[in-house]
């Protein structure tokens, strides 16, 4: 068991294998690429959308201020003032929160299809392992994760200043502007930044995916010896199968020796080959082959034809090509003047014994 655990993994996963993976719902699969969607969707719905909710925004601010005025303060009141509020935030936001649900399952989707298990969710005792789990923040996925974190911080706080220094002029500018002007330029500047986090971000899930593709095929892989166990399991073991086999044709050689003394004449070649055949007028279209055998088999079925009386006939030429017939299968027709011939002659021969 050691030895099987301590094995290289060098073999390519079977189609079972990433089967039983993807039933435990161990996929491959990256929190960017939900990230960068999210984000991207979400953007490029407010970049239509702003206009509408900042005018709704508006509407609904002058409105609230209007009726708070008018307001008689009591517990029912407020209730009424803090449920129109949260209707019409609802009805503000809507939208974001239907693409967020939206695109967060597309981006599952597009990475895994659809997959629903609930093995992960099941409880795992393995998982409480001290040691197990302190060795996965040594592993590779561990590093990986703290470096795309740090470099996440150190990218974005890049293009924030980038994008600052290059509009550095305008933002002096605004010393004495107004409030309008000051809240256009900075809804600008931070559109701006976040279409540049967007591609950044776009490129970190693109890495971050093929990084969990590969380690997940990786983990995927499987020594020579769990080869052998699977391909047993699927496809039976080879000494097993060969028994069977074996047990099989034993089966078959005893129902055909059976039928040995059920025929009506031994066709032989004369020592290697041997074939019954079988013929009941008004039943059979045709004769047909109900054993047959070559060497120790052939001197088997002329033994047993022997102790039931069954007459022997040598026939060289018609015995090997009887002899290519299947069991159980009627004699070509090329064959059918050779065979009566013989069929004739044990009739008559028979005949003549009776009288």
């Amino acid at each position: 068991m050691a030895e099987e655990q301590n094995a290289e993994r060098t073999e390519e996963p079977t189609e079972k294998r990433r089967r039983e993976y993807r039933e435990k719902g161990q996929v491959a699969q990256s929190k960017e690429v939900n990230t960068a969607l999210l984000l991207t969707g979400a953007l490029i719905l407010w970049s239509f959308y702003a206009p509408v909710f900042w005018e709704d925004l508006c509407v609904f601010l002058g409105f609230f201020w209007r009726m708070s005025s008018e307001l008689t303060i009591s517990s029912l009141s407020v209730q009424k003032m803090f449920l129109f509020i949260l209707l019409k935030m609802a009805d503000l936001i809507w939208p974001l929160l239907l693409t967020g649900l939206v695109l967060g399952f597309a981006s599952s989707f597009l990475q895994i299809g659809w997959l629903f298990t609930t093995k992960p969710l099941q409880p795992d005792m393995s998982k409480l392992d001290p040691i197990k789990g302190s060795a996965k923040f040594v592993s590779k996925r561990s590093f990986f994760e703290a470096g795309k974190s740090i470099g996440k911080v150190i990218l974005v706080g890049v293009l924030a200043y980038w994008t600052l220094f290059s509009r550095f002029d305008e933002f002096l500018n605004l010393g004495g502007a107004e409030v309008a002007s000051l809240v256009v330029f900075l809804a600008d500047f931070m559109f701006s930044i976040l279409v540049k986090v967007c591609v950044l971000l776009a490129v970190i899930a693109v890495v971050d995916y093929l990084f969990s593709r590969r380690e997940m095929e990786e983990k995927m892989k499987m020594t020579k010896q769990e080869v052998k166990e699977e391909n047993k399991e699927t496809e039976g073991d080879p000494q097993v199968k060969q028994k069977v086999r074996s047990i099989q044709r034993q089966m078959a050689k005893k129902r055909m020796m059976a039928e040995v003394p059920e025929s009506d004449v031994i066709i032989t070649n004369p020592t290697h080959y041997a074939v019954a055949i079988q013929y009941t007028r008004g039943e059979m279209e045709a004769p047909r082959v109900v054993a047959k055998g070559a060497d120790h088999l052939a001197r088997q079925i002329r033994k047993i034809g022997l102790e039931h009386d069954v007459p022997l006939v040598e026939n060289p030429m018609v015995a090997r090509s009887l002899y290519q017939v299947d069991l159980g299968e009627t004699i070509p027709e090329e064959m059918f003047k050779a065979v009566a011939e013989i069929l004739a002659y044990v009739y008559g021969f028979n005949k003549k014994d009776q009288s």
